[in-house]
């Protein structure tokens, strides 16, 4: 097809910035989890957008962060890099008014030859457009810009635009997947993210980190889905956490989870959810290969 565009966008910035939320609503399906806490991703998640005359393969990615030092945040970080150097451009997106030196430490690790989309996000939360040109000045001088877009993730504010924008700086290819394909992961590994979402919206503010989870079995039986989980803590008293008190917080957990994936899988869900110890599995290099971490 003449002047059809194709390519990768990685979706990159500082913990925080809205990244889940802007890929979840480009594509509009909710395929990155999100959460107020920081690095609630921790795998590369493609969303893809057919339009007319372009297919959008957009990769939301790990925020780059330095707060956690162990084996599996190192490893976080080591992919959201890799995204950005692989792909054909990058959304770089930064909060509105807000830019750091973490912000800056994220930029330093795109490739100098790299087409970089500076995405102004949470746009909404300033008061006043005119707010924005003093910021949107002093970012542009930060690197050159393919473009710098302010948008709203949340209320979808701008999108169209960054969507015109990005379209121009794909390269002219066929399309990589077929038209209707929205993502290349299939629902076991959406079943094992949506309950992690729920540890790291319902739990303390560090448990998240030390927990992962793990389909056991995923069977469809019928119309209805059969799925067995195990949540991985690393101590015992982080399993009396997760579990709480005669069970009531995993099964609030689960059945949170359960409702989402019912909604996003169009049909009936089957959940059971256990707790084991597998003590110091975030700094554990071995076990995390075995956890899809290699």
């Amino acid at each position: 097809m003449t002047g059809f565009r194709c390519g990768t966008i990685a979706i990159a910035g500082r913990p925080n910035t809205g990244k889940s939320t802007l890929l979840n609503r480009l594509v509009g399906e909710r395929l990155s989890i999100v959460s107020p806490k920081a690095q609630t991703t921790r795998h590369l998640v493609t969303g893809i957008l057919h339009t007319d005359d372009c297919q959008f393969v957009f990769i939301d990615s790990p925020g780059l962060q330095s707060r956690h030092r162990d084996v599996l945040h190192r490893t976080l970080n080591r992919r959201a890099s890799d995204a950005v150097r692989n792909a054909d451009v990058v959304a770089f997106v930064v909060e509105a008014a807000r830019y750091g030196a973490e912000d800056r430490a994220v930029l330093e690790r795109i490739p100098s030859g790299r087409k970089v989309v500076a995405v102004v996000n949470k746009m909404d939360r300033v008061k006043r457009a005119a707010d924005l040109i003093p910021f949107i000045e002093r970012l542009s001088r930060e690197r050159e810009f393919a473009a710098i877009v302010p948008v709203s993730a949340r209320s979808g504010k701008n999108l169209p635009e960054l969507l015109k924008v990005l379209r121009d700086a794909l390269p002219e290819a066929p399309a990589m997947y077929p038209p209707e394909q929205l993502t290349d992961r299939d629902e076991r590994f959406f079943a094992a993210e949506l309950l992690r979402e729920k540890l790291f919206q319902m739990l303390g503010e560090e448990l998240p980190y030390r927990c992962e989870v793990i389909v056991d079995s995923f069977r469809e039986e019928g119309k209805l889905r059969r799925i067995e989980a195990t949540i991985l803590v690393e101590r015992e008293s982080q399993k009396g956490i997760v579990v709480g008190s005669k069970g009531a917080q995993l099964k609030r957990m689960a059945e949170a989870a359960r409702k989402d994936m019912e909604q996003l899988f169009g049909g009936k869900v089957y959940l059971g959810v256990w707790v084991k110890v597998r003590r110091g599995w975030t700094d554990d290099e071995r076990v995390l290969r075995g956890l899809g971490y290699g």
